[in-house]
């Protein structure tokens, strides 16, 4: 798809932005209200209503967010070959819809019964069935979601324009806001109504941004539309058109998808494989079909998306393994009252929305002045503050009195670090991707960028899984020693992601080079 702008002011001015960028922001914010309102939830429903083991639960998890990353890819590719951003958008957000009203059918609690003198864990099979299936529709939604929305802020602005890096830390900003407010209400409901409730108020939260969406489509004018829309309504089999061919093909990826849940080591071959592929494709791309100053963006652009792999990894440790020490390692209690776990997925949001419009405003700032770092500069800020995160964590740790408790605020003040970080990276990077980017191309060069996070979620699985500690019944069997575990493994993560840092931040004036005049 063409990259295009909106042409008349008055349709579009908003505070300095265009108008279109209202709805990308509130309908990313509902999708994100349910994503991660669902996503604070999955790793105790995971733990303590099917009664996974920790590893266990890190394998599903870690392939749930990996394929959640992969999908953007197709999608992307679809749309701009031949459904548009728009149609894309609304088909990804039906099938959220379908998948996190599905995750509310709670089933039955899963019991551990001993058999022979060994505790096996007896699970409703229906149910689990139900489970897995729900996600796979979540899976195939976000992919023609989340790639397509972000295409469709890049589309309105043009590739030059300095509002262009401060209206997606906006449009970033929107999405945290739907962050935040989806693991607070997710998880008080899971704390006083249980599981059922917490993941419908996801459900609902996905059906509003779909009517958001559906009303305000027409801002995007010609830029929501197909590229060519005689493509959709050719006969491809007979008396079938590519569109509802497409729509078809969908539905059989969400059984695909379904079996894949079931399945973690398959995803992790299939994660590997594709960005193996995706890399080539860019390569030989770039090569072929670009003239020496796009080839070059677009060749830096793949490498720092490499930056990637290593932050997610890391970064992803919040929805599982931290989750799951801020629930049995953490001194959550405050002014007398104990805050569920999953309430503080709600932390690293609540930074991003007070901490994004400053960012903005630092970006414009240092623009004008002629002081703004390089995006390659920026990369490497971010994962020297998500090292940094982390040791703090590991210090507050060495100073507990009770060496099964850490106090609160080490975890806010890592929380605050990763927030830091991922302003420098996340905002930053999708801005990179459709600037950087040749316009006809920019759906695929999305969809590479979310396959990197894939691959960086899938690895955040095995990492997590070195913090595992032994449970009965969803409980962890000694606090100590999993406390202990957790901070071996937190120091690493530290320190690797420092030491990556410093040497991105040493290669950084080399890349910007490259980028010819493009911060």
């Amino acid at each position: 798809m063409n990259e295009q702008t909106v042409s008349s002011p008055a349709a579009t001015d908003f505070l300095g932005h265009p108008r279109g960028l209202v709805i990308c922001f509130l309908t990313e914010m509902w999708e994100r209200f349910s994503y991660y309102g669902m996503r604070a939830l999955l790793i105790f429903y995971l733990t303590q209503h099917f009664l996974f083991s920790d590893q266990s639960a890190f394998s599903i998890y870690a392939a749930y967010l990996s394929l959640v990353y992969v999908t953007p890819v197709i999608g992307g590719i679809v749309a701009d070959r031949y459904l548009g951003p728009s149609k894309a958008v609304i088909l990804g957000a039906v099938l959220l819809v379908c998948g996190h009203m599905g995750m509310a059918i709670e089933g039955a609690q899963a019991v551990e019964v001993n058999i022979g003198g060994e505790l096996q864990v007896q699970r409703d099979p229906f149910y689990l069935q139900i489970f897995y299936f729900s996600l796979a529709l979540i899976i195939m939604g976000v992919g023609f979601l989340k790639s397509n929305i972000s295409t469709l802020v890049g589309s309105m602005y043009e590739r030059q324009d300095p509002r262009r890096d401060a209206g997606f830390t906006l449009f970033y900003m929107g999405i945290n806001l739907g962050s935040f407010l989806g693991a607070i209400i997710c998880g008080l409901l899971l704390q006083y109504k249980g599981f059922s409730w917490g993941f419908g108020a996801a459900g609902i939260g996905m059906l509003s941004g779909l009517l958001i969406f559906v009303r305000g489509k027409h801002l995007f004018g010609e830029a929501g539309n197909p590229s060519r829309p005689e493509l959709l309504q050719q006969k491809v089999v007979p008396g079938i058109s590519r569109e509802v061919l497409i729509y078809l093909l969908t539905v059989a990826g969400v059984f695909v998808f379904w079996q894949l849940m079931q399945n973690p080591v398959v995803v992790g071959g299939i994660v590997g494989s594709s960005l193996v592929v995706m890399i080539l494709t860019v390569v030989i791309y770039s090569f072929l079909k670009c003239d020496p100053q796009d080839r070059d963006r677009m060749l830096v652009c793949l490498f720092l998306m490499s930056y990637q792999v290593i932050f997610w990894s890391l970064f992803e440790q919040t929805a599982s393994s931290l989750n799951l020490m801020a629930d049995r390692n953490v001194n959550r209690v405050v002014f007398g009252y104990e805050i569920n776990a999953a309430v503080f997925q709600s932390v690293n949001a609540f930074f991003i929305i007070t901490l994004a419009p400053v960012f903005s405003m630092i970006w414009l700032y240092l623009s004008r002045k002629g002081w703004e770092p390089s995006t390659p500069t920026k990369f490497a800020l971010s994962l020297i503050q998500l090292g940094l995160g982390f040791l703090f964590l590991v210090y507050g740790s060495s100073l507990a009195t009770d060496p099964t408790q850490v106090a609160l605020v080490w975890l806010i003040l890592l929380y605050l670090f990763h927030t830091t970080a991922e302003l420098c990276l996340s905002p930053v990077g999708l801005s990179m991707t459709t600037k950087l980017s040749v316009p006809n191309v920019v759906g695929m060069m999305m969809g590479c960028w979310f396959l990197a996070m894939a691959a960086g979620n899938y690895i955040s699985g095995t990492i997590a899984a070195m913090t595992g500690s032994d449970t009965v019944g969803g409980e962890v069997v000694d606090a100590a020693a999993a406390l202990e575990s957790y901070m071996a493994v937190y120091q690493t993560a530290g320190l690797y992601s420092i030491g990556v840092g410093l040497f991105a931040l040493a290669i950084s004036p080399f890349l910007k080079k490259f980028m010819h005049g493009i911060k």
